[in-house]
C-alpha cells in the first residue's frame, strides 16, 4: 500500500506515521527501566564491518545546511502551536548551533496526517572526541501522559542517537511543575529509563511576565522601583529605537563589556550577528536605548508562537543613572505585546524556591542572583521546569560527561 508521506514508514505496533531521517522503517525497543539503554537494531539494518552509521548520516541530513522547505515550515508551525513549544526546537535554532560545532537531526510522528510529536536533536563531540552527546533543548514535544506517543517517540530517538555514536542523551522539555509536578515526573523518568538527577543546561527556573493585560496593567503590576526607573529614563533623555545589522557590532561590544563587568561568559561575536541573521525580522528583533545617539543599552529578543523570551541583554558603562536598560526592556515587552504575544520569558533566575529568593537576592551576586534583583522588579510569576533528564546508552560515557561538565562548572 502506498504511503503519503515520503521517507516515512508506518509502525506495526502503533496508530502513528514515525519519521527519522533515515528512510528504513524501524521501531527498537529500549529497556524500560534501565540505567543503560541498548536499542534493539532491525534485521534489516545489520552493522557491518567497516561500516559507519555516523558518517553515514552526517551525509544524509544536516539541518544546518539543506535549503528551508515545507517540511521545515511544517514543523514550525507545529512548534509554534504546542504547548511546550520553544525557540529552541525550531529548524533556524538548529542552523544556528550548527555553526558552532553542532549537528542537527529530527525525529517526528504523525497521526492522520498531522504532526503530533517530534524532537529536534543536537549532536556534539568534546574532550577530544571522546565524548559524544545528544541533546534536545526544550524538548522532546510530546504529550508526557501519552505512553504509546511517547514509547514510540524515544525509540525513535534512541534509533537516531545510534546512528550518530552517542553515548548520552540529555532533555530538558518546557514542561512546567505546576503541570507535571515533581513525583509525577520522577514516575515517567522511571518508566522510560530516564534519569532525572542531573545538570541543567537552560534555567530551568524563570519569571513569565503577562503580556495579555493592557500596558497599564502589566506596569501596575511592576514593582514600583521599576515603574520609576521606566519613567524616569524617559524623563532623561533615553529613547530606545528598533536596530538592524549594522547595530550588531555595537550590541557585541556592549555584552563583551557587561560581561567583564559582571563576570560571565558571552558567545563569539559571530555567534549573535548569525542569530540576528536567521531569525530577524520575523522571529527576533534588537532594541537599543540611547541618550543623545550614544547606545547605552541593549537586548535581544526572540519569540515563537504567542511566547517571547528575553535571550541577550548589555549595557555599557556610561550613563547608567538614566536607567537604560529599564527603558530597552519595557521596549521589547510592548514589542512582543503588540505581536500577539501572551508572555515574555526573563529567561533564568537562581534555582531557588521563592521564599529563598526573596530572603537573598539583596545579599548575594553570584551566579543569576545579580540579574534576579533586576528581573524580579518586571513583576510576573516564578515558573520552574521539571529540569533535565539523562538518557544513557554508554556508563562510561556518562561517567566522562558529569567529569567534563564538572570542569566547565568550576
Amino acid at each position: 500500500m502506498s504511503h503519503p508521506y515520503p521517507l516515512c514508514g508506518v509502525s506495526r505496533r502503533s496508530h502513528f506515521n514515525i519519521r527519522t531521517a533515515d528512510s528504513r522503517n524501524f521501531l527498537p525497543k529500549s529497556g524500560n527501566n534501565s540505567r543503560e539503554i541498548h536499542p534493539k537494531l532491525p534485521d534489516a539494518h545489520p552493522v557491518r564491518l567497516g561500516y559507519n552509521p555516523s558518517v553515514m548520516f552526517d551525509k544524509l541530513f544536516q539541518l544546518g545546511e539543506k535549503p528551508y522547505d515545507t517540511e521545515d515550515a511544517e514543523w514550525d508551525a507545529f512548534v509554534a502551536t504546542h504547548p511546550q513549544g520553544s525557540i529552541l526546537q525550531t529548524t533556524n535554532w538548529a542552523r544556528l548551533k550548527g555553526r558552532f560545532g553542532w549537528s542537527g537531526q529530527r525525529v517526528w510522528l504523525k497521526k492522520n496526517g498531522k504532526l503530533v510529536a517530534g524532537a529536534q536533536i543536537l549532536f556534539r563531540s568534546a574532550v577530544f572526541g571522546m565524548l559524544k552527546m545528544a541533546y534536545i533543548p526544550h524538548g522532546p514535544l510530546v504529550d508526557w501522559n501519552d505512553e504509546e506517543q511517547v514509547e514510540v517517540l524515544l525509540n525513535q530517538i534512541d534509533y537516531a542517537v545510534w546512528q550518530r555514536g552517542a553515548g548520552i542523551l540529555k532533555i530538558e522539555p518546557l514542561l512546567w511543575q505546576e503541570e507535571m509536578p515533581p513525583e509525577q515526573w520522577q514516575a515517567i523518568c522511571e518508566r522510560y529509563g530516564l534519569l532525572p538527577e542531573t545538570d541543567t543546561i537552560q534555567p530551568p527556573r524563570t519569571i513569565l511576565v503577562d503580556l495579555r493585560p493592557s500596558e497599564d496593567e502589566i506596569l501596575a503590576a511592576m514593582k514600583q522601583k521599576t515603574r520609576y526607573n521606566i519613567r524616569l529614563a524617559a524623563r532623561k533623555g533615553v529613547t530606545v529605537r528598533k536596530g538592524n545589522e549594522t547595530d550588531i557590532p555595537v550590541f557585541v561590544r556592549m555584552m563583551q563589556i557587561t560581561g567583564q563587568r559582571d563576570g560571565f561568559g558571552v558567545h563569539d561575536p559571530m555567534y549573535y550577528k548569525v542569530a540576528y541573521e536567521l531569525f530577524a525580522p520575523s522571529q527576533a528583533a534588537l532594541f537599543i536605548a540611547e541618550y543623545e545617539k550614544r547606545p547605552l543599552a541593549a537586548v535581544m529578543v526572540f519569540t515563537i508562537g504567542r511566547k517571547a523570551a528575553y535571550f541577550y541583554g548589555a549595557s555599557t558603562n556610561e550613563e547608567r543613572q538614566r536607567m537604560p536598560t529599564y527603558a530597552v526592556q519595557w521596549a521589547a515587552m510592548q514589542w512582543a505585546k503588540e505581536r500577539g504575544c501572551a508572555t515574555y520569558d526573563l529567561w533564568g533566575i537562581p534555582d531557588a524556591p521563592p521564599e529563598q529568593l526573596e530572603a537573598e537576592f539583596t545579599e548575594r551576586n553570584d551566579g543569576l542572583w545579580g540579574v534576579y534583583r533586576f528581573k524580579r522588579g518586571f513583576g510576573g510569576h516564578i515558573r520552574r521546569t521539571v529540569g533535565a533528564a539523562d538518557r544513557v546508552y554508554n556508563r562510561h560515557v556518562h561517567r566522562l560527561y558529569r567529569w567534563w561538565r564538572g570542569r566547565q562548572q568550576r
